[in-house]
């Protein structure tokens, strides 16, 4: 029987610690489900559509991972794929106390749903989407931060769609 984790995130856009963690996912497990979330209420600076063709285009070529959007319960996504395992990220202390209520939350709406918390590698630990979204909004420099695939899409944005 394989393995099915789900990686779920609003992914606004996919980071290169993101990015680690997903190469990391498939050594341990034989599929990957990348879920973007519509996530409205974090009012996203791309489109769902745009996140989803982001990281589409950041793991083209790797075998083994299916990008979906999603709008439910994580748990419910996770029975439609027959996943029983949902990756997390912890960059930092600061990201442990609510990750690990929505891993005892998920948990405890489907007991058979485990969470995996893994930690980017040391060079991606101080990324994230909205760091880098910050710095899009001054025309920053975040080529050291996302995929380049993801980069050459931001690239070719109007600059009016990213304000």
């Amino acid at each position: 029987m394989k393995k099915i984790a789900i990686y779920p995130g609003t992914f606004d856009p996919i980071t290169n610690g993101h990015f680690d963690i997903i190469e990391r996912t498939l050594t341990l497990f034989d599929k990957l489900i990348i879920a973007v979330a519509i996530s409205n209420d974090k009012k996203p600076m791309f489109t769902l559509d745009e996140r989803i063709n982001m990281v589409k285009k950041a793991v083209e070529g790797i075998d083994n991972v299916i990008v979906v959007g999603f709008d439910n319960l994580t748990v419910q996504l996770a029975s439609t794929y027959k996943a029983t395992v949902l990756i997390r990220g912890l960059r930092a202390v600061s990201d442990f106390e609510y990750e690990l209520q929505l891993g005892y939350l998920n948990n405890s709406l489907d007991d058979t749903i485990e969470t995996v918390y893994l930690m980017p590698k040391l060079q991606h630990a101080f990324i994230s989407s909205s760091i880098v979204r910050n710095l899009l909004k001054f025309n920053a420099k975040t080529e050291h931060l996302v995929p380049k695939e993801v980069q050459e899409i931001i690239g070719n944005m109007k600059s009016c769609t990213l304000q």
